[in-house]
């Protein structure tokens, strides 16, 4: 009777270890399957922003831009439930209208802070607006200062492909949520219009 409850015993046990073992490959299948990310090099953005009756377009380098993809086995959106994070240099904005302006976008306490911290996103949730059309909240930080924002973004894809190419993003902030008045810090003096916009976009290559 001994002898049976431990053959009896010693067979749960082995089942136990295999059904174990294949739900561990199976987990870390799964993994993998929505580990996928792109990680980009050389990517820029591009900026301007909007001061009384005037606007200043200028670009800057992006650094350790992520993209994390969940792949789908249907036919739906490619990019749904995608998550973004990215860093912008300030020490890098550039205007292509010379190297004036170029210093002005550059005015301490106006991107560049004592501190000289990169402006950072990162994605809390995003919803799917259309075919191919996102809507990407996240957090914006800009001088160790961070806001909630939203964004859009669009993918890219041939109308008989599964898969985007391509990815767009753009918004618009106001960078008085941030405390930061251009005229002010720029020319000394506030404007007259109380909103001051700065719009991006940027175009991600997802090959």
């Amino acid at each position: 009777m001994k002898k049976i409850k431990i053959v009896v015993l010693s067979t749960l046990i082995v089942a136990v270890v295999i059904v174990g073992s294949g739900f561990t490959k199976c987990t870390s299948l799964n993994e993998k399957q929505i580990a996928t990310s792109l990680k980009k090099k050389n990517q820029t953005i591009n900026m301007f922003v909007t001061h009384g009756h005037c606007n200043t377009p200028f670009m800057g380098s992006v650094d350790n831009l992520k993209l994390e993809l969940v792949p789908r086995e249907d036919l739906g959106n490619p990019l749904e439930g995608m998550r973004l994070s990215f860093d912008i240099d300030p020490n890098t904005f550039n205007v292509c209208a010379g190297e004036e302006l170029t210093e002005k976008i550059k005015t301490p306490g106006l991107f560049i802070s004592k501190n000289k911290e990169q402006m950072t996103f990162r994605t809390t949730d995003v919803f799917t607006m259309g075919l191919d059309w996102y809507q990407i909240n996240g957090k914006l930080s800009i001088k160790g200062v961070e806001r909630s924002v939203k964004l859009f973004a669009t993918g890219i894809r041939n109308p008989k492909e599964s898969n985007s190419t391509s990815l767009i993003l753009e918004g618009q902030i106001n960078l008085l949520d941030w405390g930061i008045d251009y005229n002010k810090i720029v020319n000394g003096k506030s404007d007259n219009i109380a909103t001051k916009w700065m719009h991006f976009n940027m175009r991600i290559d997802l090959s």
